[in-house]
């Protein structure tokens, strides 16, 4: 059965002492007009922000199962991240209304937290992001609710394989589009599509920085892979097609023929010889 939006919880509130992104309150954010490759001091503040992002996903993930809410999967990624002096990067960034995105099912990214149920047969992605000393760190997974099918069981696991195959693929002197190339050519044996719209992005004191990393082979992404370059890789495979449709609240993007679709993310640095994940609990 296709997902139908519920009812939004009020806004939570982040206690004053926490920074704030410059977003915040505004209709859009600054344009990044930094470098793409960051110092020492800016890599080690987002490993800070990356390991506070994916140990409050984790805590969320803790209370997935048949019944509980998407909100309630938000209440607690909020505190975890207030609690440890972070900011959740999602709420407030061009009016986005909560704490972290969750995407049920068919849901291929941005889902809004609130009243939807899950249930039995569910898979539920989580994505979180903080902000702390001035950085980003941002993830996502996919998680299976109570009993699944085989078949989103193997799409969930072998998006989390594309995503691990894509970091292993980046080297210093490559291109952007090695990252691409790979993920839709394990895809492609299996049949699945490769969402092309929405991709991996630079990452800094910059939410987005500009930077674009597609999912798919693109002859536009030629930008060199230097060491100290930090971004994501977020692929989203689909069981059918890869075009979408997006709900009247202007975030929610869903499958157009609603099929179910899963996603992971990690953000990276690129060192002198492959990729470090800043994302780790």
């Amino acid at each position: 059965m296709a997902l139908v939006p519920g009812t939004l919880s009020p806004t939570r509130k982040v206690p004053a002492h926490i920074a704030r992104p410059e977003y915040v309150g505004k209709p859009a954010p600054a344009p990044y007009t930094g470098p793409e490759v960051q110092s020492a001091e800016t890599i080690e503040k987002m490993r800070i922000a990356g390991r506070i992002a994916a140990r409050a996903m984790e805590e969320a993930a803790k209370l997935i199962e048949p019944g509980v809410t998407t909100d309630q999967l938000d209440v607690v990624a909020h505190e975890y991240m207030c609690d440890h002096g972070a900011y959740p990067s999602d709420l407030g960034y061009r009016g986005f209304p909560k704490s972290i995105c969750t995407s049920i099912n068919e849901v291929i990214c941005h889902g809004i937290p609130d009243s939807t149920v899950l249930q039995d047969g569910d898979i539920v992605n989580i994505d979180a992001t903080a902000f702390i000393h001035g950085v980003h760190g941002d993830l996502n997974a996919t998680y299976l609710c109570g009993n699944v099918d085989e078949e989103s069981k193997l799409l969930v696991e072998r998006t989390r394989e594309a995503l691990n195959r894509a970091i292993k693929a980046v080297k210093p002197g490559r291109q952007v589009n090695i990252i691409g190339r790979v993920i839709e050519s394990y895809a492609k044996r299996f049949d699945y599509g490769v969402v092309r719209d929405f991709t991996g992005h630079g990452i800094n004191t910059s939410f987005h920085s500009g930077l674009i990393i597609p999912h798919y082979d693109s002859e536009r992404a030629t930008q060199t892979i230097k060491p100290g370059m930090t971004f994501t890789i977020e692929p989203m495979l689909t069981l059918g097609s890869y075009d979408y449709d997006v709900w009247e609240d202007g975030w929610t993007v869903v499958t157009k023929d609603r099929k179910r679709t899963a996603q992971f993310e990690h953000t990276l640095v690129v060192t002198a010889d492959g990729a470090e994940i800043l994302t780790l609990p």
